[in-house]
């Protein structure tokens, strides 16, 4: 983080970290309240992480899928903003788009 306690972050250049047809996550910033990360999913992947212990915010960048959180199931696309509660079990699947998010997990808990 910057002396001035703030810092802009280009999703183009984070993309860059992610290569190649494999689900994949790139955290870009870590501080004790929050962290943030890009997670690409590719067209058919299967998305195989497990409940968080942190609360969790997902926006859907680009490409469409279905999540299923607890027993419900929603179709997501660019755009899409999603809460997820800490412990909830969630997973996306029918990955029809290559798919980027952003991932916002507040801190953990104690």
């Amino acid at each position: 983080m910057s002396d001035s306690g703030w810092q802009i972050f280009e999703i183009d250049r984070i993309r860059e970290a992610i290569t190649g047809g494999k689900v994949q996550y790139q955290e870009f910033l870590r501080v004790p309240a929050l962290s943030c990360g890009v997670y690409h999913l590719p067209k058919g992947a299967k998305d195989m992480q497990t409940p968080h212990d942190e609360d969790e915010v997902y926006f859907v960048v680009d490409g469409r899928a279905r999540i299923q959180v607890g027993e419900e199931m929603k179709e997501v696309g660019a755009g899409s903003i999603l809460y997820v509660k800490a412990t909830e079990e969630h997973s996306f699947f029918e990955i029809e788009e290559d798919m980027t998010l952003l991932v916002f997990f507040a801190a953990g808990r104690g």
